[in-house]
């Protein structure tokens, strides 16, 4: 039987530790966050995260538009946040109303306040080793397995999912921790054959139940990233009841890569204070 990588409590580990961070802070760090329109799914996430900064302390500012908003007040409005000394972190809500341009939005960003990780100049930082914000879920990924005290170097990382948002940015995380990775896709032939080689399986597709028992081996440490709902109910991407038998670690959906998510969004924030106030 494996154990069970329980991101809820190590969030709220973390969490801990940030509060006690923020309670040393002159004025407490703030997260603003822009939405634009009323997708209900973004309403839901953006409820979380304001719990969630509220619990550690953290102030949390929502603007939100309307659907029909233009791109010039958004931008405008990222602009006057980047100037705002009060503001650490800043992030847009996705997805956008159709026919927003999100590059456009998303560049406005300040890179020293982009704590998603996502403008075009953070992400060329994180490619060339520059420092920079690491997008929230591939970090949420890694702290998981600092926390568990598992080893990346010289283990087999397989990555299932090439998305820029998860899959890519996890190869570089992986390979800076020199662990050897395999990139799978929706072109990949041979998936079973590659998945079953993996000491280390991340799966970030959001296809329910995409890795079944026979496509991993014994001992395997398992993150599932993805997610779908049906008929009300939750489901990664792991077939977690007949897998959790083969995996040495394994995390659950949900509650596994999730909350930690959020959690890593904190996180970049209190490091976007101590820059600012550190002149770092």
């Amino acid at each position: 039987m494996s154990q069970i990588i329980d991101g809820k409590e190590i969030s709220k580990q973390i969490k801990e530790e940030l509060a006690s961070k923020v309670k040393t802070c002159m004025i407490k760090p703030s997260l603003a966050v822009i939405q634009i329109g009323e997708d209900p799914a973004s309403n839901a996430y953006i409820k979380g995260k304001a719990k969630a900064a509220n619990e550690i302390g953290m102030n949390f500012r929502l603007f939100q538009y309307a659907f029909d908003t233009s791109e010039r007040e958004i931008v405008n409005k990222i602009v006057e946040l980047n100037n705002d000394e009060y503001i650490d972190g800043i992030i847009v809500q996705l997805p956008l109303p159709s026919g927003m341009s999100t590059k456009k939005i998303i560049n406005a960003i300040e890179v020293s306040k982009d704590v998603d990780g996502l403008t075009d100049k953070s992400i060329a930082r994180f490619y060339n080793n520059r420092k920079c914000f690491v997008p929230c879920t591939p970090q949420a990924v890694i702290e998981l397995l600092k926390r568990k005290e598992i080893e990346v170097a010289g283990k087999h990382v397989v990555v299932v999912g090439r998305s820029n948002l998860v899959g890519k940015p996890l190869v570089q995380l992986f390979l800076k921790k020199d662990a050897t990775v395999t990139v799978c896709h929706s072109k990949t032939e041979n998936l079973k054959e590659l998945t079953k080689l993996a000491d280390i399986l991340i799966v970030a597709v959001g296809k329910k139940h995409l890795i079944t028992a026979d496509m991993v081996k014994e001992g395997v440490i398992i993150v599932d990233v993805g997610i779908t709902r049906e008929d009300g109910k939750l489901y990664g991407d792991v077939d977690f009841d007949k897998v959790e038998k083969k995996a040495s670690y394994i995390t659950p959906v949900p509650g596994g890569v999730g909350p930690m998510t959020v959690t890593m969004l904190l996180k970049n924030v209190i490091e976007c204070y101590n820059n600012k106030n550190t002149g770092k």
